[in-house]
């Protein structure tokens, strides 16, 4: 009777490893890495971005530093709308630092929240205040939405990609 009981424990253990296990592998963040220019699915999206320059603002938001520009072109590939923000990307900067886009208005094109519809695609821009050094390694970073139910996030380099990452 006794072996019994420690089979089914034993029994259970293993199970619930295994399901811990499954869980892990099918919910890990997994990075996708490209280069500006070339395309990238995330969810239902795909993307294309590239380095816009830099500027230092408008006369309502200034920059403390240097404001990265990109250009984003998303396109959602899925058959229901979906949401595109400017709180879905970051930027390392040249010593490896996580910012935030920043938002306001520097052209008609700047994104802030927008739907996309099916099979339609917007081209955007929005900028990042950052220490910019033209000889560093700058990647776009872009998550999904939580609808989208991805747990891919785009790793897209912008300038001086032959670099090793800080």
């Amino acid at each position: 009777m006794i072996r019994i009981g420690i089979i089914l424990v034993v029994g259970a253990m293993m199970a619930s490893m295994a399901a811990a296990m499954y869980a892990y592998v099918e919910y890990q963040t997994n990075y996708i890495e490209v280069n500006a220019g070339d395309t990238i699915t995330i969810g239902p999206v795909e993307y294309v971005v590239l380095f816009d320059g830099t500027h230092e603002g408008s006369k309502a938001v200034r920059a403390n530093n240097t404001f990265v520009q990109i250009m984003i072109t998303a396109k959602n590939t899925g058959d229901e709308r979906t949401l595109l923000s400017g709180g879905q990307m970051y930027i390392l900067d040249a010593d490896g630092e996580r910012h935030e886009a920043v938002h306001g208005a520097f052209s008609a094109k700047d994104l802030l929240v927008e739907w996309l519809e099916p099979d339609k695609a917007v081209e955007r821009t929005t900028q990042f205040d950052i220490p910019f050094n033209e000889e560093g390694r700058y990647d776009v970073l872009i998550r999904p939405q939580k609808e989208q139910a991805s747990s891919d996030i785009a790793v897209i380099c912008i300038a001086n990609c032959q670099q090793e990452r800080p």
